[in-house]
């Protein structure tokens, strides 16, 4: 009992002990003794194994997204459909590794490179190739060194470490998300220590951009708040404001004296074009506008697991810009120390080499082409199918997500009688449609919401 309940160190001395007593003639008063202390050392041990620090901690919720995996991974239905996660497959339903970034692969492996730490804000090459992608390489906040810049753990630790630099140095720790947004960027701010509020977005009843509320709301924002905006691709809904649109949208802005964040995780994803998806940051910095900027490099490179990003802050001068930068180093110092080394050197190397540069444009527009593709397929299903209702937001939204309008009990029954998983608020993504299965959803799209 006691070498069963003991600890290991314990138990071994005690095995020890019993052997070697075993071989000499001990008194057994002696033994006994002996005995009674390991028993009282036992009972201390163990009152100590079942002290926990921890016994206060609530079980989490699960992730809403990855709980959706997991129920599909358990589903046996042979022709189930996982639309909820937000990675691309091609036409076979497969992940997607871009001919650009193989060759890369390739290149770098033949380099016999070494694995030494980056600094603090990354590599340089790859950081002034993401900044000229965004921006545009004749921006003049680039001929004139504005931009204060930093490697980033892909869009998510880009947009971290723009709240805790908010956190540290904006007078205002107000900061406004459209409704809906990103489920991420509440926690991502919110435990930056900023209080997140909101403005409106979209318009259920049309399934579009609700200009209208969105610049009243936009109005009655406190000077001096922070803003975010997705500069293209919105997700959750692909909603998206016109050029036009955008540039009254600058307007508004600047009049209220708002500080501009933007979350570009999709340049050149959305509509294939890298120029049309950077409108809106090359808008806003051409009005004055002296934005924060998060990109992330995981859709339109395919280099999802890599955690490749940048996060960019727009001085006024490039006395400020390399001020900007420094406190960004310092803020990432005790958060990571430094990015990751692969990741720009795939990134960097495919935005610095003319003829993969070049294969990247063909295959990220391919990716672009195969998804507005499948929107359209599945509103042509949709009208086979018979559906009365109208399906045209299907195509005029745009990216990787759609917002179908569906309820949550619609959604409920799509899992249930057809084994489409999605989340509950009627977001698909469309990468995980296919020429094979775009007929079979839509017919169950079509079965729940007739």
């Amino acid at each position: 009992v006691l070498s069963s309940g003991i600890n290991a160190e314990y138990g071994v001395s005690f095995a020890f002990v019993t052997f070697h007593w075993s071989q000499t003639s001990f008194p057994s008063k002696i033994i006994l003794l002996k005995l009674k202390m390991l028993l009282r050392v036992f009972k201390s041990t163990s009152a100590l194994a079942t002290r926990s620090f921890w016994s206060h901690v609530p079980m989490g919720p699960p992730d809403p997204i990855i709980g959706v995996t997991e129920a599909f991974n358990r589903d046996t239905n042979p022709n189930k459909m996982n639309v909820g996660v937000g990675a691309y497959r091609d036409d076979e339903g497969k992940p997607y590794v871009l001919p650009c970034v193989r060759e890369t692969e390739e290149l770098l492996v033949s380099q016999n490179l070494n694995h030494e730490y980056l600094p603090t804000h990354g590599c340089p090459k790859f950081r002034e190739a993401a900044k000229i992608l965004a921006f545009g390489k004749d921006s003049v906040v680039l001929t004139e060194n504005l931009v204060a810049s930093t490697q980033s753990i892909s869009g998510t630790g880009g947009l971290r470490i723009g709240g805790e630099f908010l956190k540290k140095f904006h007078s205002s720790k107000a900061i406004y998300l459209p409704t809906p947004s990103w489920g991420n960027h509440t926690p991502i701010f919110r435990d930056s220590g900023l209080d997140v509020k909101s403005y409106t977005y979209y318009k259920k009843d049309t399934k579009s951009l609700d200009f209208e509320g969105m610049l009243t709301d936009i109005g009655k924002i406190e000077e001096g708040a922070t803003i975010v905006l997705h500069a293209c691709a919105h997700n959750p809904t692909g909603v998206d404001p016109t050029q036009e649109q955008w540039n009254e949208i600058s307007q508004v802005v600047k009049s209220r004296n708002l500080l501009v964040f933007i979350d570009m995780a999709y340049q050149g994803f959305a509509s294939g074009d890298l120029e049309r998806d950077a409108y809106a940051v090359r808008r806003f910095t051409v009005d004055g506008h002296r934005i924060i900027l998060s990109q992330s490099f995981a859709k339109n490179m395919g280099v999802y697991g890599e955690r490749c990003g940048a996060l960019s802050i727009v001085g006024s001068s490039a006395e400020e810009a390399a001020a900007l930068e420094s406190q960004i180093k310092i803020l990432v110092r005790p958060l990571y120390s430094s990015p990751a080394l692969h990741a720009a050197r795939l990134v960097g190397t495919v935005l610095t080499t003319p003829h993969l540069y070049a294969q990247w444009l063909v295959d990220v527009k391919g990716m672009a082409d195969r998804i507005i593709g499948m929107r359209s397929a599945l509103k042509a299903g949709l009208a086979r199918e018979g559906s009365s209702l109208n399906w045209d937001h299907l195509t005029n939204q745009i990216g990787m997500f759609c917002f179908t309008g569906m309820s949550p009990e619609q959604v409920a029954r799509l899992t249930a009688e057809f084994s489409v998983y999605l989340t509950k608020d009627g977001r698909i993504s469309v990468a995980g449609v296919s020429s094979r299965n775009v007929d079979y959803l839509a017919h169950a799209m079509h079965t729940v919401t007739k």
